[in-house]
């Protein structure tokens, strides 16, 4: 898809989430919209995959480790085809399948269940080491949030993913640089990434997380990149594509209300 269609695209998946997440009354926009640009690229460019054919035997598969950020691959997975725009309307609703965090036996093209912080990174290095022991193609990929990084299951993952030297495998970190209670450094600083994934063994690229062409041009990297996994820092703003939740640690977990929303949707491009 050229570089104008990914950014409708992502101008739309930023809509579906600003109005699911109004209509829940609840849930996590800033996260969401911060990789609404990376995410739109993997689904709609980059991976392997078929709508028609969720389980397709050698797709690459996508694991939203920072799962609270639901709402971003939801909104993806029903504008590629997955299941219909309008069950979007029904995120978080008692008996729907599009509950606050991925679930990977309720919704085609879920491939890992995440939630607790860092477990989503860890199961992807499952899933590259079982690719590489079965001969399989597809490849993998992980959204971290940058908060996340303070968990201590990262480094884990991190260390066994350069020691197998799982090279079929990408890691995003969405460093946007604040988290539920304010700036990461206040929290805890998890500063220099790069140094600390290259000293893991880590092949490390950083990019603007909102230039489609730069997220294209990574992913082109990390598949030419042999014998180590590879991390893109993804430099992005919290709340991206909405002026009142850009950089507000306040907007990492409520939901717009109808005025907000309808300015949100206006911003973005499209009609309430």
């Amino acid at each position: 898809m050229q570089t104008l269609e990914l950014q409708k695209t992502a101008a739309q998946v930023r809509i579906q989430i600003i109005k699911s997440l109004n209509k829940a009354g609840s849930g996590h926009p800033g996260g969401s919209l911060s990789m609404a640009d990376v995410v739109t690229v993997l689904y709609f460019d980059e991976m392997n995959i078929d709508p028609a054919d969720p389980k397709m035997e050698g797709r690459d598969k996508l694991i939203l480790s920072k799962g609270h950020a639901g709402p971003v691959q939801y909104a993806a997975l029903a504008l590629r085809g997955y299941f219909p725009k309008e069950d979007l309307q029904t995120l978080r609703k008692l008996g729907s399948k599009l509950q606050g965090h991925p679930d990977m036996k309720k919704v085609p093209g879920i491939e890992m269940s995440t939630g607790s912080l860092g477990q989503g990174f860890a199961a992807a290095n499952g899933f590259a080491l079982a690719n590489k022991l079965n001969d399989d193609p597809g490849r993998i990929y992980v959204v971290l949030g940058d908060g996340e990084l303070q968990e201590g299951i990262v480094w884990e993952a991190a260390m066994a993913a350069g020691h197998y030297k799982l090279d079929n495998m990408v890691a995003i970190v969405d460093h946007n640089g604040l988290q539920i209670d304010g700036r990461n450094d206040d929290v805890m600083k998890v500063t220099p990434i790069e140094d600390k994934f290259a000293a893991f063994g880590w092949n490390v690229l950083t990019i603007d997380g909102h230039d489609i062409d730069q997220i294209k041009d990574a992913f082109s990297k990390a598949r030419e990149c042999k014998g180590m996994p590879t991390v893109i820092v993804a430099e992005t703003v919290k709340g991206k594509g909405v002026s009142f939740m850009e950089g507000q640690a306040g907007w990492h977990g409520k939901a717009p209300d109808d005025e907000q929303t309808a300015q949100a949707i206006e911003e973005l491009g499209g009609e309430a």
